[in-house]
């Protein structure tokens, strides 16, 4: 099958609190807080939800189709991702702003603090997924956070033209209203939450769990380090475990890689649970590394992993994809 990933591209400004920031905020004084973070380090890395989960696809042997916009400073970053299997035929270039910027802060509980600067990303509602489609086998569009005009446009088109869609507002669920998030998700083949952004879904909506499932296909709700729960369009629930990790270097881009997984696996026909466990590997592989496209995979080290994880039998099976 041929996926496209519609999702921002922008460049991550990482940074590192030796400390806790539950032990700088006050209950009572978040109306007016004001608290600065002295950090101790800084990494400037390639990132994005498009460009992460593009990447990961690349290195799973696929060659993804990413749709965004992005600065003239694009030139390194497309060299990169094409290096390593992504097609960027389609990524449109700015002629006013740079590409996105992503600034994090995570603590030494994992917790974040972060802003998004979307510069160039906001050009992406001008991207047609029709016009693509003119041009390109679309089996399948996965249409993660970006511009929310833009997703809101690619989740209409797929509607329209009939071509099936993973639904992933994640981060955009804090801009959009009930009425905009309903769009995004209706008619989904693939619905992907993290368990608060499936909590903020049904209040925002004001849908019932059921209400969902009449609406998209298969939902995918990550748990973090309690793994993941997948609902099948039957309502058959899956729930599948992490793999565990060596260390914790920066999660930024855990769910990306988990989701670039699980969709190499599902779309070349292995069950939801091996979709999920291959999910599961890679998305711990960018647990360990600083950056979410500096990780590396070794097919070896993989399968003694899965093996570890999940049994011998999962691992002949994810095995082909390795």
């Amino acid at each position: 099958m041929s996926i496209a990933v519609s999702a921002s591209i922008a460049t991550d400004h990482l940074m590192r609190f030796p400390g806790r920031f539950a032990d700088a905020l006050l209950a009572d004084q978040l109306d007016h807080v004001s608290v600065s973070f002295l950090v101790d380090d800084l990494q400037i890395r390639k990132g994005g939800v498009g460009g992460n989960i593009a990447y990961a696809m690349g290195v799973l042997n696929r060659t993804p189709l990413l749709v965004g916009a992005v600065g003239a400073d694009f030139g390194e970053y497309r060299a990169w991702l094409e290096k390593n299997g992504v097609d960027c035929s389609t990524v449109r270039i700015s002629e006013r702003a740079h590409t996105a910027r992503f600034v994090c802060t995570t603590d030494d509980d994992m917790a974040q603090i972060a802003s998004f600067y979307p510069g160039a990303m906001s050009e992406a509602r001008d991207i047609s997924i029709g016009e693509l489609a003119e041009d390109h086998t679309l089996d399948l569009v996965l249409i993660g956070a970006n511009d929310p005009e833009a997703m809101l446009r690619h989740t209409a088109e797929c509607r329209e033209l009939g071509i099936p869609f993973a639904a992933d507002p994640s981060q955009q669920l804090a801009r959009l209203d009930g009425d905009q998030a309903v769009q995004l998700i209706d008619g989904a083949a693939y619905l992907f939450t993290n368990k608060y952004e499936w909590a903020l879904l049904l209040q925002k909506t004001g849908l019932s769990e059921e209400e969902v499932a009449r609406k998209v296909g298969i939902r995918v709700t990550t748990l973090g380090k309690d793994g993941v729960q997948i609902v099948d369009r039957d309502g058959t629930e899956v729930t599948v475990g992490v793999v565990p990790e060596v260390n914790k270097v920066e999660p930024t881009g855990v769910g990306d890689a988990f989701r670039a997984g699980f969709l190499t696996g599902h779309t070349v026909g292995l069950s939801l649970q091996r979709s999920a466990q291959l999910g599961s590997l890679i998305a711990v592989l960018v647990l360990e590394t600083m950056g979410t496209q500096e990780w590396t995979l070794s097919k070896d080290d993989a399968l003694e992993r899965l093996t570890a994880a999940y049994g011998p039998e999962a691992a002949a099976d994810i095995k082909p994809l390795l």
